[in-house]
C-alpha cells in the first residue's frame, strides 16, 4: 500500500498508459479521479476498480480547457479529500514533418500535449499547497529527448513538457510539491497500434531489447515517483 491516503488525479486515465496509472494507484492504495474524454471507458474503468473499494470516480476533462480542470479539482476534493497527486497524461500523436504541419495542426498537438500539462498543474497545485504538499509526474516521451526527421509538433510539445517540468520542480520544491517528468519510448498501446508498420519496424530497430513496453512497466514507474520513496526526487526526467 504505498499510496495509502494518496489521492490522485490522473488525465488521459481510460486508456493505455493513463489507465495503468490508474490500476496501479488503486491497488497500490491511492484514491483516484479518471480524468478523460471517452466517458464510457472512464466509467467503465472506475466500476471496475469500486467492485473491491470505493476507490476511484469518472469525470469528463477537456485538458485544454482551464475551466474544466478547476471542475475537477473541484470535484475530486469534494469527493476524496485533500488532492495530493496529479498525472498529466492526456495527450495526442503528431506525425507529420515541418513543412507538412498546418497550422491547426501545430496547435492541435501543441494544445494537448503541452498545454493541458501547463494547465494541469496551474489548476492543481493550489490544492497541492492546501494538502501541504504532493507530487506531479509529467507525462512527455523519448521523442521530447531525441528528434525522429518527422513529428515536428509532437517532438515540440513533448520537449516542452520536459521543460515546463524542470521549471516547476524549481518553482515548488520549497513548498514540498515534487515535479517529475517520464519519457516512455515504444510502448504498446492505442497510439502505437495505428502507426504504420515500417516505422514501427524502424523503432523497433532502434530499441536496445528489440520489443514494445507493457503499459504496466511505465505505470509502476510513476507509482515510485508519487510515492514516499521518491521524496528526494525532483525535476528528474
Amino acid at each position: 500500500m504505498r499510496l495509502d491516503s494518496k489521492v490522485a488525479i490522473v488525465s488521459g486515465g481510460a486508456r493505455g498508459i493513463g489507465a495503468a496509472v490508474v490500476r496501479a494507484f488503486a491497488r497500490s492504495g491511492a484514491k483516484v479521479v479518471i480524468c478523460d474524454i471517452l466517458g464510457e471507458r472512464g466509467e467503465a474503468l472506475a466500476e471496475e476498480l469500486n467492485r473491491a473499494a470505493d476507490v476511484a470516480r469518472f469525470r469528463h476533462l477537456d485538458a485544454t480547457r482551464l475551466a474544466e480542470w478547476d471542475d475537477v479539482v473541484h470535484f475530486t476534493e469534494k469527493s476524496f479529500g485533500k488532492l495530493t497527486t496529479l498525472v498529466n497524461n492526456a495527450g495526442v500523436h503528431g506525425r507529420l514533418g515541418l513543412e507538412e504541419t498546418s497550422e491547426t495542426e501545430w496547435h492541435r498537438v501543441m494544445d494537448a500535449d503541452l498545454t493541458s500539462a501547463w494547465l494541469g498543474m496551474k489548476a492543481c497545485i493550489p490544492a497541492l499547497r492546501r494538502a501541504k504538499g504532493g507530487a506531479v509526474v509529467n507525462t512527455s516521451s523519448v521523442y521530447g529527448l531525441v528528434a525522429s526527421g518527422k513529428a515536428t509538433a509532437y517532438h515540440s510539445a513533448k520537449g516542452g513538457v520536459l521543460m515546463l517540468s524542470k521549471a516547476a520542480a524549481v518553482q515548488y520544491a520549497s513548498e514540498g510539491i515534487r515535479v517529475n517528468c517520464i519519457h516512455p519510448g515504444l510502448i504498446d498501446t492505442p497510439m502505437t497500434e495505428t502507426l504504420p508498420p515500417a516505422w514501427k519496424e524502424s523503432l523497433l530497430d532502434m530499441t536496445p531489447m528489440r520489443r514494445f513496453g507493457e503499459v504496466d512497466e511505465v505505470a509502476n514507474c510513476v507509482v515510485f515517483l508519487v510515492s514516499e520513496e521518491a521524496s528526494f526526487i525532483t525535476g528528474h526526467r
